[in-house]
C-alpha cells in the first residue's frame, strides 16, 4: 500500500520507476535511428498506390470488340521504334484493368521492358517506370530492409521492442497526482528545453495508443503466421475466411498501420506527418539526454 501511494504521489523515487526509465533512455538512442527510417519511409507509403497510379504509363481505353495487333504486327511494331534491338517477349493478354501489352527488346545484354498499345502498336512507355522503381524500393526498405526475410525478422523484432519503448514510456510518463495536467501541454514563454520536455512528454501521451498500435501492427506485418494461426485456433472452423471477427480485426490493423482509409482523403491526408510522430520522440529524447548526459560532462570537464 505505502509503494502504491508513492506512486500516486512521487513515482520518480521508486527503484522500479528509476529501472524503467533507463530501459526506456537506452532501448530509445538504440533503435532511433531505424524509428526515424520506418517512419520517413512508412509516411511516403501512406499514398503508395495513388503514386504509382500517378507515375505508371497512360493505359488506353480497354475496347473488347476492337481488333488488336497480332503478335507479330506488334513485334514489327517494337522492331521499327527499338531498330538494332531483339525483341525477344511479346505479352498476349490484355485485361480491362491493364489493357496493355508488355514487350522487352534486348541488345548486347541490355533489356528494356515496355509496353504497348494493343491497337495502334504505340510505345508507350516502360513497363515499370523510373519513379515507380524508386517508390518500390522505398517500400522494401519499409517492409524487409533490403533483405528479404531476414529483413522481415529484423523488422518483427525491431517492432517488439518499440512496442516495449511504448509501453515503457507510460510508465515513465506519470508524474504524480500533483503534476499529471502539466504532462499534457507544451508551456509557452519558457526555454526550449522545456519545451522539449513538455513536447516529448505530451506527444507521448495523447499519440499512446497510436504508436502502440503501429507497433503491434508492424508485428504482425512482419511476421503474420502466429497471428493467423492464433486467429484460426478461436475462430469458428465453418467461417468464411475474412469474415471472421480476427480476420476484420487484423484488416484493420492493416489499415490503420498505413492509413489506408477508403473515402477518406482527409484522413489519409493525416497520417503522413502523424506517421512522423515516433521520429518527432526521438529527437526530442535524444535532445534531453544531450543536455542531461552530454552537455553535463561537457560542463564538468571544462570547470
Amino acid at each position: 500500500m505505502q509503494i502504491w501511494a508513492q506512486w500516486l504521489k512521487q513515482p520518480q523515487t521508486l527503484w522500479f520507476r528509476r529501472a524503467v526509465f533507463q530501459i526506456h533512455l537506452w532501448t530509445g538512442l538504440a533503435i532511433g535511428l531505424y524509428v526515424v527510417m520506418i517512419c520517413v519511409t512508412g509516411s511516403a507509403l501512406v499514398y503508395r498506390v495513388e503514386l504509382e497510379r500517378y507515375f505508371s504509363v497512360v493505359k488506353p481505353a480497354f475496347e473488347p470488340d476492337r481488333a488488336r495487333l497480332s503478335s507479330e504486327e506488334l513485334k514489327a511494331a517494337a522492331a521499327r521504334a527499338y531498330p538494332g534491338w531483339e525483341v525477344t517477349r511479346v505479352g498476349t493478354r490484355i485485361s480491362r484493368r491493364n489493357p496493355t501489352l508488355e514487350v522487352w527488346v534486348e541488345r548486347n545484354g541490355e533489356k528494356k521492358e515496355r509496353v504497348f498499345n494493343p491497337y495502334t502498336g504505340e510505345d508507350l512507355g516502360d513497363a515499370i517506370p523510373r519513379n515507380v522503381r524508386m517508390l518500390n524500393q522505398v517500400a522494401e526498405l519499409h517492409f524487409d530492409l533490403l533483405l528479404g526475410e531476414r529483413g522481415e525478422m529484423i523488422n518483427a523484432a525491431a517492432s517488439g521492442v518499440f512496442t516495449m519503448l511504448v509501453l515503457s514510456g507510460l510508465v515513465v510518463w506519470w508524474p504524480g497526482m500533483r503534476n499529471w495536467r502539466r504532462s499534457l501541454r507544451v508551456t509557452r514563454g519558457t526555454s526550449w528545453l522545456r519545451v522539449n520536455w513538455d513536447l516529448h512528454s505530451a506527444i507521448g501521451f495523447w499519440s499512446f495508443l497510436l504508436m502502440a498500435l503501429w507497433g503491434l501492427s508492424g508485428i504482425y506485418l512482419a511476421h503474420p503466421a502466429p497471428f493467423s494461426a492464433f486467429v484460426d485456433r478461436i475462430s469458428d472452423p465453418d467461417a468464411i475466411l475474412g469474415q471472421r471477427p480476427g480476420d476484420i480485426v487484423l484488416s484493420w490493423m492493416s489499415r490503420l498501420h498505413f492509413g489506408r482509409f477508403r473515402n477518406a482523403p482527409y484522413l489519409q491526408a493525416l497520417w503522413v506527418p502523424l506517421g512522423l510522430i515516433p521520429a518527432v520522440m526521438f529527437v526530442t529524447g535524444a535532445l534531453m539526454w544531450w543536455n542531461r548526459v552530454l552537455r553535463r560532462r561537457k560542463v564538468e570537464r571544462t570547470a
